[in-house]
């Protein structure tokens, strides 16, 4: 028996028309009345459902009047076209099998929930329309990252999980270890030298300093994969895992970067929005009015470029009255990204960042103040992605190691990238939850991933 899916259906609903077809779903909603009733049967396939009508020539009508909400179905049916209806099209049932009649206290019945309530639920929240949606998306727009590198000739590089340095020297890592933590505490001493991989190691906050390895043998390569972060921050925008994408080009200085970066992202967005219609359309109407008109304004922007000096005059000469009072030489908070992209009116490149306030791989400019660094900032969503160019001097990079008290012997490997054959390079990182929530108007983090991490948090 060959089945149909609800997708193939609404694709091309003419090439089925007064056909046999056989479907296998779930439930979303069911009516009857005393000698007919209706199902709305969703397979996963598509974002919308297709409506079943059964009637009582069927011999298990009574049974089927009886269905609840995520009941599992096969059906066999004729697709009858329907265009004076609201739907398209509807299959009318020869025969239904119940697979699996779900209980009455299925937590997710025809109602509005939370999106608190529904995380609490998140093995089943793939089944909502917001979550069908937003996860639909996630998938494309994963694809549309990997179409985007592989099409320009990048490399895809796996960089460990496992690893003993902290390339953004934060000290926010997870610690990995299979010492008896119940017998550390007796000891009161830790002996790394016995542990698993003979010293202190944690779960990566990046694959960058790996990916500049590779960058310098493939020209250019870009990883994808998952990140942990052990900062207790329970903001809408920060986990404990998320995923990041993070390529690495050499030969390549700042503003080839920052090309590459618009470019890469207005190709998402484009692709996004034409593999999701149904679902972007969902979501600019239910989650975030005016989603995609925000989305197609980006594909029809030159992105702003502007150093970091000239942005603090900017908010400094701002008739507001700030929260965060912006400084020459330090961070720029929330307000203050809100109100930039608002000032020029579309996407902004914040460039030359004090140094100071930055990792110590960056490349160092003339002014001995600031670095080669950019960050993306995005109406609507703020920070979107941070890259540099990559400090390419031994020397300099030993120097500045040194000023931060850092152990240059455990990133020798490192230091010696720019002995063997060093040059101008350049990278990225973008969260991709973070795109995600841009994408999808999903205001928090946690409901961009299936099943979220965060402080105090580790459910499913």
């Amino acid at each position: 028996m060959t089945k149909t899916t609800v997708k193939d259906l609404f694709k091309n609903p003419g090439a089925y028309a007064n056909n046999e077809v056989n479907l296998a779903g779930w439930v979303r909603t069911c009516r009857d009345s005393k000698t007919f009733g209706f199902i709305e049967l969703n397979d996963g396939s598509f974002f919308k459902n297709v409506q079943i009508v059964y009637d009582n020539t069927l011999n298990n009508f009574e049974e089927l009047t009886k269905l609840s909400v995520s009941s599992s179905l096969r059906v066999t049916g004729v697709l009858v076209e329907t265009p004076e209806a609201k739907q398209p099209f509807e299959i009318k049932a020869t025969n239904v099998v119940i697979e699996c009649l779900s209980p009455s206290d299925y937590p997710l019945q025809k109602k509005g929930h939370t999106v608190e309530f529904l995380r609490e639920q998140a093995y089943l929240r793939p089944r909502t329309n917001l979550f069908n949606a937003v996860f639909r998306v996630r998938n494309a727009a994963a694809f549309a990252i990997h179409n985007y590198f592989q099409s320009k000739g990048y490399v895809y590089v796996h960089t460990p999980l496992i690893t003993a340095n902290d390339g953004e020297g934060a000290g926010e890592m997870f610690q990995v270890t299979t010492l008896d933590l119940d017998r550390v505490a007796q000891s009161g001493k830790v002996e790394y030298d016995r542990d698993f991989f003979g010293k202190h190691v944690g779960l990566t906050v990046t694959g960058q300093l790996e990916g500049e390895a590779f960058a310098m043998a493939y020209g250019k390569i870009y990883t994808f994969g998952p990140s942990f972060r052990a900062e207790n921050s329970n903001t809408k925008t920060h986990a404990s895992e998320f995923w990041m994408i993070e390529p690495e080009i050499a030969f390549c200085d700042l503003d080839e970067l920052m090309d590459i970066e618009e470019d890469m992202l207005k190709y998402i967005v484009k692709d996004v929005l034409e593999k999701c219609p149904e679902e972007m359309e969902f979501l600019n109407k239910f989650v975030a009015p005016g989603l995609i008109e925000k989305l197609q304004k980006l594909l029809n922007s030159k992105f702003t470029r502007i150093t970091h000096e000239e942005v603090i005059t900017i908010l400094k000469e701002a008739k507001v009255d700030w929260e965060f009072k912006p400084e020459y030489g330090e961070d720029i908070a929330k307000e203050h990204e809100k109100y930039i992209t608002e000032y020029f009116d579309g996407p902004v490149f914040l460039t030359n960042w004090p140094k100071d306030i930055k990792a110590f791989y960056m490349k160092q400019n003339p002014d001995g103040k600031t670095v080669a660094a950019v960050d993306l900032e995005v109406p609507g969503a703020g920070e979107l992605m941070g890259g540099s160019q990559r400090e390419e001097n031994y020397d300099k990079l030993c120097n500045r190691m040194q000023e931060l008290g850092m152990h240059t012997e455990e990133l020798e490997w490192y230091l010696n990238l720019r002995r063997y054959g060093s040059c101008v390079h350049s990278g990225f990182g973008m969260g991709f939850e973070r795109l995600l929530i841009y994408l999808t108007g999903v205001e928090n983090i946690r409901d961009v991933i299936p099943f979220p991490r965060t402080p105090g948090n580790c459910e499913f």
